[in-house]
């Protein structure tokens, strides 16, 4: 499962799974006492079409050796570049080492910054002025770690948000009506919605919500057009929950079993593309990416594909991926978009980040 990957065409099967919509979930009849003594073996079931795509780059490995440790990138840019750390740069990639705390990579997968704030898992952010603020879900603190770029020089810390959740586990962030937003996600499921303002000391927060989703959970991901939550539920699937309303309302996406997810179900993300909204997930257990188009209504969500990242050049391929991210649009030498993926195995070294040019994905997948 974790060998390099050669490259393949996408096939008549692939484009026509890519046209038919996710399965509804099957309801499973009760088991009778008789039957429940001799269970049938499972019947294995093959993994979906998946076309794969060469690697376009990679950061340098978190420090952290012999462990599991690179977990989850989040990107940003703006126009005209980035200053930071007195350079210009196209844009930065943040990765959280989960046993050390937050890298800043700049796209040619250098390390810019490293700060040392402990357990932190997953990281995520949202622009302001002319920076962005950021969190991470802190396993050492037990909440929400937050910092901030101003625009120049480099990330700060900004602000920690205390919480009750047994163990901080998934994060990503949000604006809804304007207001931002923090999403922990506990390791046993429970989720916690925070509304986070700024203050004198950092960004303070405000729990605006909780609700649970059954069992181990970690990667999520905000639509703040849509006012959309998405949430990988590891061994069920994922599921959108309405950021508005009742909380803990929600509707399957996508559920493992049919050869499109394989568990783990791990990082989330969206990218907006030619007036679509895709919804891409980490199918860590045969080291895949599947895609959903969720332009449309809870429900109305279109399967459209899997990849998988293949070795170019002196970049190894992807395998086991936990957190990745997304950007829509230009940044960089990446004129359509760009996607970074957290590698589990990386040939020669400690863990890293994967990078991924979105116009090959698009191609590879038809879109």
């Amino acid at each position: 499962m974790r060998g390099k990957l050669g490259y393949n065409f996408v096939t008549a099967a692939f484009l026509l799974a890519g046209c038919t919509p996710a399965t509804a979930p099957q309801t499973v009849a009760p088991v009778s006492e008789s039957s429940a003594s001799a269970p049938a073996t499972p019947v294995p079931v093959p993994a979906a079409p998946t076309v794969e795509v060469p690697a376009s780059g990679e950061t340098v490995a978190v420090a952290t050796q012999m462990a599991d440790a690179a977990d989850d990138p989040a990107i940003w840019a703006r126009a005209g570049g980035v200053n930071f750390a007195g350079k210009h740069h196209d844009g930065i990639i943040l990765g959280t080492d989960k046993k050390a705390g937050l890298y800043v990579f700049g796209l040619d997968g250098q390390s810019l910054q490293f700060l040392p704030e402990g357990l932190l898992n997953n990281v995520d952010l949202r622009s302001e002025g002319d920076g962005f603020v950021a969190g991470a879900s802190d396993r050492g603190r037990m909440g929400v770690a937050l910092y901030r770029f101003a625009g120049t020089g480099e990330l700060a810390p900004a602000g920690f948000v205390k919480s009750d959740v047994v163990e901080p586990y998934g994060f990503c962030m949000g604006r809804i009506d304007g207001a931002l937003i923090a999403v922990l996600i506990a390791k046993d499921g429970e989720v916690r919605e925070y509304a986070l303002a700024p203050g004198p000391d950092g960004f303070t927060g405000t729990e605006r919500r909780r609700y649970a989703v059954g069992s181990q959970s970690e990667g999520c991901t905000v639509d703040d057009a849509s006012g959309a939550l998405y949430i990988g539920e590891e061994l069920k699937g994922v599921w959108r929950y309405p950021l508005r309303g009742p909380a803990g309302t929600r509707t399957l996406v996508a559920e493992i079993g049919d050869g499109r997810l394989v568990a783990d179900v791990e990082g989330t993300t969206l990218i907006r593309d030619r007036g679509r909204t895709l919804l891409l997930v980490s199918s860590q257990g045969d080291s895949a990416f599947a895609v959903w188009d969720v332009s449309g209504a809870a429900g109305a969500e279109r399967y459209v594909g899997r990849f998988r990242v293949a070795a170019a050049g002196a970049v190894d391929a992807v395998t086991g991926t936990d957190g990745l991210d997304a950007w829509t649009g230009a940044i960089g030498p990446y004129g359509s978009g760009l996607v970074v993926v957290q590698d589990d195995v990386n040939d020669g070294g400690a863990q890293n980040f994967k990078l991924v040019d979105w116009a090959r994905i698009r191609a590879a997948l038809g879109l």
